[in-house]
């Protein structure tokens, strides 16, 4: 005896459903809290914690990205200074930040980018346009865009 199936018909899927496809670009914060690698640790940390957020990007002056710097990094950072009994008021982002960053496609399908989020165990990726910072996506970002999908049909 052969397997039925329990699924039921299935829909048709319209064409403009299918040419509308959820990218990053859509679901991106543009307005960010951005640092620059000058700025001190304990300004960082005030930030952080006055805006409720976990990271963010360090730009330089031509707003090009040059690192992401997270509370963990800070709290590494305090434990250091405990340790070896060194003042941080003093001690600058630059050291403590993470360099090599990995970027996102704006461009990207919002499936791929919640893979790539999977993969990476990252919390944001930063998206760029012309070498310039324009925006940032977080797991949360995609979890937003799942959320408008919902009763949909998932691409």
């Amino acid at each position: 005896m052969g397997i039925k199936s329990f699924q039921g018909a299935r829909r048709q899927q319209s064409s403009s459903s299918e040419s509308q496809s959820l990218t990053v670009s859509d679901y991106m914060t543009r307005s960010l809290i951005t640092f620059k690698p000058d700025q001190s640790i304990e300004s960082v940390m005030q930030a952080l914690i006055k805006h409720r957020i976990s990271g963010g990007p360090v730009v330089n002056d031509k707003h090009e990205l040059v690192g992401i710097i997270s509370e963990g990094d800070c709290i590494k950072q305090i434990s250091e200074s405990r340790y070896y009994n060194m003042p941080m008021q003093d001690q600058t982002i630059e050291k403590h930040m993470v360099s090599n960053v990995e970027t996102i496609d704006g461009n990207m399908n919002i499936f791929d980018a919640a893979k790539k989020f999977l993969d990476s165990k990252r919390r944001r990726f930063p998206i760029l346009e012309n070498g310039k910072l324009v925006g940032q996506i977080s797991q949360k970002d995609i979890l937003k865009a799942a959320m408008t999908m919902k009763g949909q049909t998932w691409k």
